[in-house]
């Protein structure tokens, strides 16, 4: 599979993808969104005004508890498991018992309490299914909106993303049914139905979804032939659909349709197969040559019918086709010597000759009649 590299706009940009797509992996135990966030702030502020109102104000109550609220909430936007909650907290409350002893007990009870509702609260967004986890077995399935989990008993082992996927895969120097070496590049069209199995039946689902295309892929390669390669994309990209579907349902994931983009073949047999075009063109423009000389031939024997009982017909055909090649050609026309003693084509090349002389200008040398001799 082909990785995308990420989105540029900085590290604040790359960390909020990276913990985007953190908090959906089977490494974190709940999602720390922006929500959890406001919600472990204003639990802070909240039991800093009953600290206050209890207690004479200092400014060493009002830093541990804003300072607290800040850090906490940003270790726990970076790691999402409940080992750091319990330890950051844990670190946190004995910090403020030992600055504020023995007024610290309304700020430690408000640590707690923020840790434990803070992280609790859990939302999956609409395309979402949640995989819900208690003691390491299975037990629940969230939908999408706000749902609770028991802290550190809990984990949301999965945010399962339900929208059509596109995985792009390839087939590099795989040998075609003859032999023939080409890479293909292709795209899947897969979406997971059924968020429990994918999490619980395959380590990693799409990973397991791009391995079995490029399988199925190179194994139709090996099947057909580079000529049904180039010319049915489709039925090989509905063949490698089937077969991946048949195997990926069994995950709860289906494949709903394969696209092959591009196949390269190498350089000298792509030079092969053109000159082969080129030749089966000759071939086919020899062909209809051909055809059209023996079409031309049958209308001509069918033509000279007409011609046989009537020799004036064929006279003046003759004569126009005279004519017509005296008109667009020039003063000079070769044609059977037979032709012109039947049809008396000399007498009317030589009379249409004479015309042209006239009309341009020119004045033949007619021979000189000679004078008797004196005396006759």
């Amino acid at each position: 599979m082909r990785t995308q590299s990420p989105p540029s706009g900085g590290l604040g940009a790359l960390a909020v993808f990276s913990l985007e797509k953190f908090s959906t992996s089977l490494r974190a135990d709940f999602r720390f969104a922006p929500i959890n966030v406001l919600l472990l702030v204003s639990i802070f502020v909240i039991g800093l005004f009953i600290h206050l109102s209890m207690h004479p104000f200092s400014v060493q109550a009002v830093t541990l508890a804003l300072g607290s609220a800040l850090i906490l909430a940003f270790l726990l936007r970076l790691t999402q498991v409940w080992e750091a909650m319990v330890i950051l907290g844990a670190a946190d409350c004995l910090i403020i018992y030992l600055q504020l002893r023995p007024e610290s007990e309304v700020l430690l009870i408000t640590t707690v309490t923020a840790l434990i509702l803070s992280t609790c609260l859990q939302i999956a967004y609409q395309w979402e299914r949640a995989v819900v986890l208690r003691f390491g077995k299975f037990k629940v399935l969230r939908k999408s909106g706000l749902f609770l989990v028991l802290p550190v008993v809990d984990k949301v082992a999965q945010f399962v993303d339900q929208r059509i996927r596109v995985s792009d895969f390839s087939a590099e120097t795989t040998l075609t049914a003859d032999t023939v070496p080409v890479s293909v590049d292709a795209i899947g069209f897969w979406m997971v139905w059924d968020a429990e199995k994918s999490v619980l039946e395959v380590e990693n689902f799409q990973n397991a979804v791009v391995l079995s295309a490029q399988t199925a892929l190179r194994n139709a390669i090996g099947k057909h032939n580079l000529a049904e390669l180039l010319s049915e994309r489709d039925r090989l990209g509905s063949e490698i659909q089937k077969v991946l579907d048949e195997k990926t349902s069994a995950w709860g994931v289906t494949t709903q349709a394969v696209e092959i983009r591009d196949i390269i073949i190498p350089k000298g047999l792509e030079d092969a197969m053109s000159r082969q075009a080129q030749a089966e063109r000759e071939r086919q423009s020899r062909i209809i040559l051909g055809t059209a000389e023996t079409e031309i031939a049958e209308k001509f024997a069918k033509a000279s019918e007409h011609y046989v009982d009537n020799p004036v017909a064929l006279h003046l055909r003759a004569m126009n086709m005279v004519y017509e090649g005296l008109r667009q050609k020039g003063s000079m026309i070769i044609v059977p010597s037979s032709a012109v003693e039947s049809m008396g084509l000399g007498a009317l090349g030589g009379l249409t000759s004479l015309g042209r002389t006239a009309q341009e200008g020119v004045v033949p040398n007619l021979p000189e009649k000679e004078e008797p001799p004196e005396g006759e």
